[in-house]
C-alpha cells in the first residue's frame, strides 16, 4: 500500500459504481476518480441541486466521463426504495457507502430513528439489502461501507439503539460508526456463507476536511464555532482528495479482504492508505447478529439471499 495514489486505480471500463453523498467532500473525490478511470458512476445524492453542480463539475474535470445524478435521501426509507427500484442496472459492480452526519443535535429521521444511526447505518443497511441481487449477479463486486476512527469512542448499546435514554452527540457519532464495521463485519460472513463472489469491506479517511465538521454547529446556528472549526480543519486536516485514498483503495485496489479495514497510515490521522486498527467489538458476531436483526426489523428490509 506504501505511496498508493489514484494512479493505482485500476481501469474501471465497464464498471458501474454507486456512491452515497458523492456532491462533495469523500464522497464527490470517489466518484470523480471512479469516472476518470472509466467506470460509469451513480451520484446518489440528496440535494437535486448540489447533485447537478457536482455532474457539472465532474463533466469539466473529466471530459467524457460517465456520470448521472438520482436522488437518495438516506433519513427517508421510502426514498431509499424508491432509489433502488429507478436504476435500470441488473449489474452493479461498486456500492460506496459514503453519506453521512456527525455530531448533530438530537433529531430524528422521516421513520422516527435518531438521526446518525438512521442516516449512517439503516439507511444504508436498507439500501444494501435493496441492491443486494444486482451485487449478487456481478462477479467481483464490492460493497465499501464508510467508518471513523470515532467508532472507538463507543460500543453500541442494543437496549438503546435510537439514543432514547439519553442523548449524546458524539457518543452516537460513534455508535453509528461502530455500526458500520458490525454492519460489514456480518455482511462480509454471510457473503462467505453463501459462496457469492462480493466483497464486504470498510475504509476511514482520517481527519479530512470535508462539510462533515461543520453541519452540527452550523445546524445550532453557532457562527463562531463554526469558524473555528473550519480554521482548524485548514490547520490540521488533510484535504478531500488525501481523505478519499483509502476508500478508493478499498473499492478498487487487488486483493482486498473482507470485513478489512483501510484508513491513512499515520495515526489513523493521515497519509497512504494502510490496514486501519479497530475496537475488539466491531468483531463481535454476536453484536454483529444482533445488529443485523434489529436492522432487518427496523427497515423492513431483508436479506433473503443471505439467509445463514
Amino acid at each position: 500500500m506504501a505511496g498508493w495514489n489514484t494512479h493505482d486505480i485500476p481501469d474501471q471500463s465497464g464498471r458501474t459504481a454507486v456512491v452515497t453523498g458523492a456532491n462533495s467532500g469523500l464522497g464527490y473525490v470517489t466518484a470523480r476518480e471512479l469516472a476518470r478511470k472509466g467506470a460509469r458512476v451513480v451520484l446518489a445524492c440528496r440535494s437535486a441541486a448540489r447533485g447537478r453542480a457536482a455532474v457539472e463539475r465532474i463533466a469539466a474535470e473529466v471530459p467524457g466521463a460517465e456520470v448521472e445524478l438520482r436522488a437518495l435521501e438516506l433519513g427517508d426509507l421510502a426514498s431509499v426504495r424508491e432509489f433502488a427500484a429507478s436504476l435500470p442496472y441488473e449489474r452493479i459492480d461498486l456500492l460506496v457507502n459514503n453519506a453521512g452526519v456527525m455530531a448533530l443535535p438530537y433529531g430524528t429521521t422521516a421513520d422516527g430513528f435518531e438521526t446518525q444511526f438512521g442516516v449512517n447505518h439503516l439507511g444504508h443497511f436498507a439500501l444494501t439489502g435493496l441492491l443486494l441481487p444486482a451485487l449478487l449477479g456481478t462477479p467481483g463486486a464490492r460493497v465499501v461501507t464508510v467508518s471513523s476512527m470515532m467508532h472507538l469512542v463507543a460500543n453500541l448499546d442494543p437496549r438503546d439503539l435510537n439514543s432514547e435514554r439519553r442523548y449524546r452527540r458524539w457518543i452516537a457519532y460513534g455508535r453509528s460508526k461502530t455500526a458500520n464495521l458490525l454492519f460489514t463485519h456480518e455482511l462480509a460472513r454471510r457473503l462467505d456463507a453463501s459462496g457469492a463472489d462480493v466483497v464486504a469491506a470498510a475504509a476511514h479517511p482520517g481527519y479530512a476536511a470535508t462539510n462533515l465538521q461543520t453541519a452540527g454547529v452550523r445546524a445550532e446556528g453557532r457562527r463562531v464555532a463554526e469558524r473555528l472549526v473550519e480554521i482548524g480543519n485548514k490547520i490540521v486536516a488533510q484535504p478531500a482528495e488525501a481523505g478519499a485514498l483509502p476508500l478508493l483503495y478499498a473499492a478498487t485496489a487487488p486483493g482486498v479482504r473482507p470485513d478489512s479495514f483501510t484508513g491513512p497510515s499515520v495515526a489513523m490521522w493521515r497519509g497512504a492508505p494502510a490496514p486501519s486498527p479497530r475496537a475488539r467489538w466491531t468483531r463481535d458476531d454476536r453484536s454483529a447478529r444482533g445488529l443485523w436483526a434489529a436492522s432487518e426489523r427496523l427497515t423492513g428490509v431483508s436479506y433473503d439471499a443471505l439467509k445463514v
